[in-house]
């Protein structure tokens, strides 16, 4: 059955409504949108797909819903599913830039700000535990998720050549596995 165009724009627009803090917190309300309610991919798709869009130049929310909607209904698609992954958050930051101006000493925004950040390192726990599960899941997997983790926090290499590093092993895993079943 093909996807509706305005589907698609509403079910990005609700997670580009209600992901605050990045890429990261926005993998439950995909996986809440895409999988669970339409069945327009599998967890292991997205995951993909969440992959290429943060190794991809601009915003991953929006290399995400670009990726998904081009999957769905093609070029139009990947264009229905961008505006709706921005169109929030381009009414929400003209609404704050001319509100916030007028608050921003407020002891009350700087609380709010304060709950926000703490909901949303929740919402990025909750996704590297839903990624891991997913992604960790043989010997190599745990060997790479070991070095880039120290490589990131004990010798704080770039997150790019971490990506770019990944990509080499996987490469290298896949390339070992095929010669070694052949």
């Amino acid at each position: 059955m093909k996807v509706r165009l305005i589907d698609l724009y509403i079910a990005f627009f609700k997670i580009g409504g209600l992901t605050f803090g990045g890429g990261y917190a926005m993998l439950p309300m995909l996986q809440r949108e895409v999988i669970d309610k339409h069945g327009w991919a599998t967890i292991e798709e997205v995951l993909d797909i969440y992959a290429i869009g943060q190794c991809t130049p601009g915003i991953i929310a929006v290399n995400t819903a670009t990726m998904i909607g081009y999957r769905k209904r093609g070029v139009l698609g990947a264009i229905v599913a961008t505006l709706g992954e921005i169109t929030p958050s381009v009414v929400i930051i003209t609404l704050l830039a001319s509100v916030l101006t007028q608050v921003k000493d407020s002891v009350w925004v700087a609380r709010a700000f304060g709950g926000i950040r703490i909901a949303v390192c929740a919402l990025i726990v909750q996704s590297i535990i839903t990624l891991a599960k997913k992604s960790v899941v043989d010997l190599p997997s745990i060997l790479l998720y070991i070095a880039s983790t120290a490589l990131t926090f004990f010798l704080g290499v770039s997150p790019i050549a971490i990506v770019v590093l990944a990509i080499l092993c996987g490469l290298l895993v896949g390339w070992t596995k095929r010669r070694s079943s052949t």
